[in-house]
């Protein structure tokens, strides 16, 4: 076989690796999603990927397939294996065991604890090692837990649903429904996607969402619901505090705020996290991200509102913003999408990049990443 083919091959194996890898997001933190296929004669003997909460692992589920087909075999990984010892033994070692002869992997693990001592482990026994096949496609599909590692932070994804003029409500605050079904049933799939919805107090206040993924047929590890609630105004007899002991719930807020009010919440189940106040009185938003990755979150979906949406972008805290768009006008004293946030002169905005754009019925939906 030439180069060209086995390089050809090994693609189209990992392609196989990063499509089960993607059946984890939003279910395996703290943990990455990974995707593992062992290929042997041409014949695809065992697949898998990391399951609900990070365990079992990818590899773990895909060589237990296999059984003694994996010896002399060769698995396609997406992102390289672990070899530290945790709550289960390392798949570094486990591949080892099974007899592997080849190991193709998309990215090296940044994670300290491994960080290439899982490639080294395998080229030590014998195995033969291949690095970065469809490199770019795994970091994306990976990009939450990469930054929470590199940036310590979590992937922010914004999620607006406007009016052609740019307006998430009319002036009295109502905002039912500017999307159409098919927009708002996505919506729904990109919460499942997630491990966490964060809104500002505002929204919480105006709308008492319920945060959760509602999505027939699909039964997945709830996201985490999030609320930035710097003075704690929001109810307790809102949705999400009163589901909290049902689906995880954090609030979080100034560390100087009512003892009192915060026990009250923790009464109900809702977890209290306290972080500084930046200038304007607010919680500081870096900090915040910070304090969510050291929890394990990877990938957090902000829906609303526009004072959020103002302060994210700011602070150059939005990596993927998800635009829908309905064909239909409210007016200049509707509520903005986002916020003011002091741009003078228009060669001042941030800028993003459209890398997606999908026709939802009457709905139009771009997906933009910001520049590297």
């Amino acid at each position: 076989m030439t180069d060209k083919a086995a390089a050809a091959r090994d693609e189209r194996y990992m392609r196989i690796a990063l499509g089960l890898a993607a059946r984890g997001l939003g279910n395996t933190w703290p943990n990455p999603t990974v995707g593992c296929v062992i290929v042997r004669d041409d014949r695809i003997v065992g697949r898998g990927w990391t399951r609900v909460g990070g365990r079992p692992h990818a590899e773990t589920e895909a060589l237990l397939q296999a059984g003694e087909a994996a010896r002399g075999a060769t698995a396609y990984v997406t992102l390289e294996p672990c070899s530290h010892h945790g709550r289960t033994p390392p798949c570094a070692e486990a591949l080892i065991e099974a007899g592997v002869a080849r190991c193709v992997v998309s990215l090296e693990d940044p994670d300290s604890r491994v960080a290439g001592k899982g490639l080294a482990m395998l080229r030590e026994a014998g195995i033969v090692v291949t690095e970065g096949c469809l490199a770019n496609m795994a970091a994306e599909l990976n990009a939450g837990f990469l930054l929470s590692r590199e940036q310590g932070r979590p992937l922010v994804t914004l999620k607006l649903a406007v009016s052609l003029d740019g307006r998430i409500g009319a002036h009295t605050g109502d905002s039912k429904w500017i999307t159409n079904p098919a927009s708002r049933r996505r919506t729904h799939l990109l919460r499942a996607h997630h491990d966490a919805i964060m809104v500002g107090s505002n929204t919480a206040l105006q709308d008492d969402p319920e945060l959760t993924c509602r999505l027939p047929g699909l039964p997945r590890r709830p996201p985490v619901r999030i609320v930035l609630d710097g003075r704690l105004r929001l109810s307790l007899t809102a949705k999400v505090i009163v589901t909290a002991r049902d689906i995880p719930t954090w609030l979080i807020t100034r560390s100087d705020v009512d003892p009192t009010r915060r026990d009250a919440f923790r009464d109900c189940g809702v977890e209290v996290i306290a972080v500084d106040a930046d200038a304007a009185g607010f919680p500081d938003l870096p900090q915040a991200l910070a304090v969510l990755a050291e929890r394990g979150l990877t990938r957090v979906l902000v829906e609303g509102g526009g004072k959020l949406a103002a302060s994210l972008i700011r602070a150059d805290l939005v990596d993927r913003m998800i635009w829908f768009r309905a064909p239909s006008v409210i007016g200049g004293d509707g509520l903005p999408a986002i916020a003011g946030f002091g741009i003078d002169t228009v060669a001042e905005a941030p800028r993003w990049r459209r890398v997606r754009a999908d026709i939802l019925g009457d709905d139009l939906l771009e997906t933009f990443v910001r520049p590297i």
